[in-house]
C-alpha cells in the first residue's frame, strides 16, 4: 500500500507555530558560519571554582558568567584557540579542542576550504590571516642532512676550541692587500657586525605591541645582534637602541625621514615580502593607537595601507636612484638592503638589485609570517626559502659578484639546523620572525590582524599590553638565541670547522635525502651516499 502525501503546504504563520512548538529555530543567512564552531571549550564543572579568570583573559568573549545561574558558558563559535584559558587556569579545568565531527570526509573538498567559503558566503570579503603558510609542502630543509667528520678531518670541541659566529652583513672589497692593511682598500664598504648569524626580521609597531618591539631592541643590543622596524617607523622612545635597528623603507613610507634613516645602523628598502608577494601592506584602522599614529605619521584609527608597487620603482634603474639616495641621506656610513619576496625568477632580480647597488638582497620564502594578508595569497603564491637561497648564491657567484652584497635568509627557520642549513646553502645571515612570536608565548592562532592577541604579543590594546612586559620578551627570546648559538657551535664543530665563513656557501657540507634528481641540482646538493 502506497501512503498518499498530504502537498498542500501549510500557512506560513502556522508552520512558524508548529516549529516553535518543537523547539526549531530557523538560521537567518547571517548565522550560517556562526553556527559552525571551529573549537569546543570544554570545562570540568566539578574541578571550576568560578574564579572566572578564563573570563577575564579572553578578549574574543568566548567565555561569559551568568551570575543567575554561577555558571561559567562559552559562545565556542568566538574560540581561536589562542588557549590562553587553558593556560591561566588555577585548577586546570579547560581543553579546547576540535568541535563535533567536523565535515563529511572529501578528499578534494577539505573543511578549511568549507569554512572558507561559508564566511565568504555571509560576509562577501576577503578571508584575512595572520602567521606564515600552513598548507602542505614539502620543506627541503626536512630533506637535507649535515656532514660529520670522523677519521682524516676530526671533528672539533666547541668546548676546547674558538668558534666564530660572527659575521659582517654588506658588500666586501673585490679584494684584499695584507701588505696594505685594513686601510689598504681604495674604498671600503660600510657593514654591520653581527655576533651571531640571527637577526630579527621586520615586525613594524602596531603589527606587534610596543613592549614586544622593545624586547627586541633590548635583546638585539645585549646579544650583538639587529631588530628589523619593520614599514611602521621607530617610536621616538627607541631611538636610544637605533645602533641596534634596521629600518625599512616601504611603499608608504611610514615614519620615514632623513632623521630615521641617518641614525639607524643599516636602511633596508622593502619590494616584497614572502608572506604576500606582489601586494602591499595593510595595518587595519582598530590597530592604529594614538601612538602608532604619532610613529607612522598617520591619521589615528585610519587604515595603513603600502600600495603594492614603490610608485617611484618600476625598473633596476629606478631602484638605484632610491638605494643611492638613501646612501646620500646617510652620507655612505650605513648599508643599504633591498628586501624581495623568494619568486620564480628570484636569481635574477636578486642580480639586477645588487648591480644596482644594493649591498644586502633579503630574500624571503613562502613560509614567512605577517600580521595580516588575504589567506588565499599566503597560501599560494611564492616559492620555498631553501631553493631561492641556493639559487641567488650561485647566480651572484657565476657573475663574479658574489663579494658586492650579503644575502639574507628569511622566511619559516624553526631551528638551528635550519639556519645551519640556510648558511651552507649560500646566505650570510637569517631573520627570525614567527619562532621570536612562539618564543614568547604565541600559539599560532592566526589572528594577528584582529588586534586582539591574548598574549599580548600582536595587540596595542591598554588592557591586553601588559601581559608581555618588555623585560620578559627580551630575557626570552635571549635564552632562545643563546641556546640556539651552542647548537650552532656544536654543528659546526661536528662537521670540522671553526667559522661560519667556511661554512657559507660551502654545500658539500648537505646531503639529500628523498628528493629527486632535478631538486637536488637546483639546490646544488649530492644525494645521500653520493661520494
Amino acid at each position: 500500500m502506497i501512503r498518499q502525501c498530504n502537498t498542500t503546504a501549510a500557512p506560513p504563520a502556522d508552520r512558524d507555530a508548529d516549529r516553535q512548538d518543537l523547539g526549531i529555530q530557523s538560521l537567518r543567512s547571517d548565522q550560517v558560519f556562526a553556527s559552525m564552531p571551529q573549537y569546543l571549550v570544554e570545562r570540568d564543572a566539578s574541578r571550576c571554582i568560578r574564579c572566572l579568570v578564563c573570563v577575564r583573559q579572553c578578549p574574543y568573549e568566548a567565555t561569559f558568567y551568568d551570575a543567575q545561574t554561577n555558571e561559567v558558558t562559552n559562545r565556542h563559535q568566538n574560540c581561536v584557540m589562542c588557549r590562553r584559558c587553558e593556560a591561566m587556569c588555577p585548577t586546570n579545568c579547560i581543553q579546547i579542542r576540535q568541535f563535533g565531527s567536523g565535515f563529511r570526509a572529501n578528499e578534494h573538498w577539505k573543511e578549511k576550504h568549507i569554512r572558507g567559503i561559508y564566511k565568504q558566503a555571509d560576509t562577501g570579503g576577503v578571508l584575512l590571516t595572520g602567521s606564515g603558510n600552513d598548507q602542505y609542502y614539502n620543506t627541503y630543509f626536512d630533506r637535507m642532512v649535515i656532514d660529520a667528520s670522523q677519521v682524516t678531518n676530526p671533528s672539533i670541541d666547541p668546548l676546547r676550541e674558538p668558534m666564530e659566529l660572527r659575521t659582517f652583513i654588506g658588500r666586501k672589497p673585490e679584494r684584499y692587500d695584507p701588505a696594505k692593511g685594513g686601510n689598504g682598500q681604495a674604498k671600503e664598504y660600510p657593514n654591520i657586525a653581527c655576533d651571531l648569524p640571527i637577526i630579527f626580521a621586520p615586525m613594524s609597531f602596531g603589527s606587534i605591541s610596543y613592549n614586544l618591539q622593545h624586547g627586541l631592541a633590548i635583546a638585539a643590543g645585549k646579544l650583538g645582534t639587529y631588530f628589523n622596524t619593520g614599514e611602521g617607523g621607530l617610536h621616538p622612545n627607541f631611538h636610544q637602541y637605533s645602533k641596534r635597528a634596521i629600518v625599512q623603507v616601504a611603499s608608504g613610507r611610514f615614519g620615514v625621514s632623513a632623521e630615521y634613516l641617518r641614525s639607524a645602523a643599516a636602511a633596508e628598502i622593502k619590494i616584497g615580502q614572502g608572506a604576500k608577494p606582489g601586494i602591499g601592506g595593510h595595518l587595519p584602522g582598530e590597530k592604529v593607537t594614538a601612538e602608532i599614529s604619532r610613529t607612522r605619521m598617520i591619521p589615528e584609527g585610519s587604515d595603513a595601507i603600502s600600495p603594492a608597487p614603490q610608485h617611484d620603482i618600476y625598473s633596476i634603474e629606478d631602484l638605484r636612484l632610491l638605494i643611492y639616495a638613501i646612501k646620500e641621506a646617510t652620507e655612505y656610513t650605513i648599508p643599504v638592503s633591498v628586501k624581495i619576496a623568494a619568486v620564480h625568477n628570484v636569481a635574477a632580480i636578486a642580480s639586477g638589485i645588487v648591480r644596482a647597488g644594493a649591498d644586502i638582497v633579503v630574500v624571503d620564502g613562502f613560509r614567512g609570517g605577517t600580521g595580516a594578508a588575504p589567506a588565499i595569497i599566503r597560501d599560494h603564491v611564492g616559492i620555498p626559502v631553501e631553493v631561492a637561497l641556493a639559487a641567488v648564491d650561485q647566480r651572484l657567484r657565476d657573475e663574479g659578484i658574489r663579494h658586492c652584497a650579503s644575502i639574507i635568509g628569511a622566511g619559516g627557520f624553526r631551528s638551528s639546523a635550519d639556519i645551519v642549513k640556510a648558511i651552507a646553502l649560500g646566505a650570510d645571515a637569517v631573520y627570525i620572525g614567527t619562532a621570536v612570536l612562539l618564543s614568547v608565548g604565541c600559539t599560532l592562532c592566526q589572528q594577528c590582524h584582529r588586534g586582539k592577541c591574548s598574549w599580548g604579543i600582536t595587540t596595542n590594546r591598554a588592557d591586553l599590553l601588559p601581559r608581555l612586559p618588555a623585560d620578559v620578551a627580551a630575557e626570552r627570546v635571549m635564552n632562545l638565541l643563546h641556546a640556539w648559538s651552542h647548537e650552532i657551535k656544536e654543528m659546526l664543530g661536528l662537521m670540522g670547522l671553526n667559522s661560519l665563513e667556511s661554512l657559507r656557501g660551502n654545500r658539500l657540507k648537505l646531503r639529500a635525502v628523498g628528493m629527486t634528481d632535478e631538486e637536488a641540482r637546483i639546490l646544488g646538493i649530492k644525494h645521500a651516499g653520493e661520494a
